[in-house]
């Protein structure tokens, strides 16, 4: 596993454990090698994401009780793939960032200043 740093390079925070969230499911927006996805940045879904996810072909909404996943609803905290939240970002739709949650390596794909302007965490 790669440090817990967020994009501060201050200890991470959790980003959810309701529902249980991160590549590890830890509640953690923690990453490693293995987790290609870059399960990274920690945001706060709305609707309009959600539908944009399954347009998309992801599918958040919708439990899949076999893998553990209750579905997402609005307003849940999610760590989100860097990748799939720049690409929403592009087209709009992108959700609303807990930066102290967000690990440091989200800055390989997302500009900091990018993921500022959705913060929800800066005073």
């Amino acid at each position: 596993m790669d440090d817990a740093l967020n994009v501060f390079d201050e200890p991470l925070e959790a980003c959810s454990d309701r529902p249980l969230t991160g590549f590890f499911r830890d509640g953690c927006c923690n990453t490693s090698p293995q987790d290609v996805g870059s399960h990274t940045v920690c945001v706060q879904v709305t609707v309009e994401f959600l539908e944009f996810s399954r347009f998309k072909g992801n599918d958040l909404s919708t439990p899949r009780p076999e893998f553990q996943f209750p579905g997402l609803k609005a307003g849940d905290r999610w760590c989100l793939c860097a990748a799939r939240w720049l690409e929403a970002h592009e087209q709009g739709m992108a959700p609303k960032v807990f930066l102290r949650g967000t690990h440091k390596r989200a800055l390989d794909i997302v500009p900091i200043a990018t993921l500022k302007q959705f913060a929800v965490d800066l005073n």
